[in-house]
């Protein structure tokens, strides 16, 4: 575009004109920019508006809603931050401005105060709690690792499995592990493993760094993530002295990337020592159980029993005629006993028959209606009167009735 054509431009051909050289510009499109801010507005919409500035020049900025939602802090007038985005041109004011898509506060304390802002908010929620914690397979068969695929973290953690456990089965989702998209990419790979079958532990991490170089690992969303996977997480982020807030969300926290490893799987060298051992076990336990039974069948096949069966049951045999000895002899007592009782039970019974006293002289009066008569008032003279006797009777007709006073 030059002067010499004598082409004259409207304000938004113009505007455009520019803004498609700030497009093409590799540079204007990845910018971090620090300052102060200042005017700082968070609208309605949820958009945030505010300017960068420092002692010599300033720069409008805003951040959309959907950039702003990931922020670990509440940015301020005032507040000195570094601002990631791409400059473009806002057509309607005609004015560049940077379309922020990250924004930290600026320097080691201001980090490590957003840090601490974050650490307490999800700890407040329990993100942190030990209840949500779930425990690592002793044994897994595939493990998914999200790490970046050309840092030593993989080399290490590759090296460490193969010689610990080479038979699991490892699946890596490569990922960026700093800078704007690395928060993002980190998630939707926990996201993916999540739905990956038979997946038995995840591992996610780099190596060690400065809080800015690890600061991926302290958004939000991250820790959201690996709070919401159904998968076991450990935490393989930086050396020993590093801590992010994915190690505190995390179900199990690794020192180093190495360390994480030796977590996941057990040392094969350690399971066959330990079969090894076991098998021994099984083998001096089988050897006591075989002897005890061996001795066991020894004294019952030197038992009377098992050597003379016949010598039992010729015993019981006895023992049974004894016992029938004993109840015909007890029988015989009985029946001579009541027998006895009987006897005389019978000879009172005989005694106090009428036979027994017709034998004895005495004889029964019977009047002519078959009533025994006991009381010769009840006869009146010409009534006719049986007699018993012990031998036969005599049938009398009553002359007189003399009454005699009893003795």
């Amino acid at each position: 575009m030059g002067e010499s054509n004598g082409r004259v431009l409207t304000v938004s051909q113009l505007t455009q004109y520019i803004k498609n050289l700030f497009a093409a510009d590799s540079q204007l499109n990845r910018l971090r920019v620090s300052g102060e801010i200042s005017n700082f507005k968070y609208h309605s919409s949820g958009h945030m508006y505010f300017t960068v500035k420092d002692a010599g020049a300033s720069l409008r900025c805003v951040m959309f809603r959907s950039q702003n939602a990931r922020l670990t802090f509440r940015p301020g007038d005032g507040m000195r931050v570094v601002v990631g985005g791409r400059l473009s041109i806002y057509e309607r004011d005609g004015q560049y401005q940077l379309y922020a898509e990250t924004m930290l506060p600026e320097g080691v304390g201001s980090l490590f105060a957003a840090f601490e802002e974050l650490k307490k908010k999800l700890a407040a929620e329990g993100l942190f709690d030990a209840e949500f914690k779930k425990a690592i397979p002793r044994i897994p068969g595939r493990i998914g690792l999200v790490t970046s695929p050309t840092g030593a973290a993989l080399r290490d953690i590759l090296t460490t499995l193969r010689r610990r456990f080479p038979q699991a089965e490892v699946l890596i989702v490569p990922v960026l592990v700093q800078g704007p998209e690395a928060p993002r990419q980190i998630v939707e790979a926990i996201e993916f493993l999540n739905t990956v079958p038979d997946v038995d532990v995840l591992m996610t991490g780099r190596g060690g760094g400065s809080i800015e170089e690890l600061w991926a690992f302290n958004e939000e969303i991250v820790a959201r993530a690996i709070f919401a996977s159904k998968i076991p997480v450990i935490s393989a982020v930086g050396h020993e002295t590093d801590f992010t807030i994915a190690d505190f969300t995390a179900d199990v926290r690794a020192a180093t990337p190495t360390a994480a490893a030796e977590l996941a799987v057990p040392d094969q060298r350690e399971i066959g020592e330990y079969l090894g051992a076991a098998t021994k076990r099984m083998a001096s336990q089988l050897s006591r159980k075989l002897e005890h039974d061996k001795r066991y069948l020894e004294r019952l096949a030197s038992s009377r029993v098992l050597i003379r069966p016949a010598e039992r049951v010729e015993q019981n045999k006895q023992f049974i005629d004894t016992l029938a000895a004993r109840l015909e002899n007890r029988m015989a007592y009985l029946l001579q006993g009541y027998t006895s009782r009987i006897n005389l039970v019978d000879g009172k019974l005989a005694a106090l028959s009428p036979a027994a006293v017709l034998s004895r002289g005495f004889a029964i009066c019977v009047d002519d209606e078959g009533h025994v008569v006991r009381d010769a008032s009840t006869v009146l003279p010409g009534r006719r009167v049986n007699i018993r006797l012990e031998r036969g009777s005599l049938d009398t007709e009553v002359k007189q009735v003399n009454m005699e006073e009893k003795s």
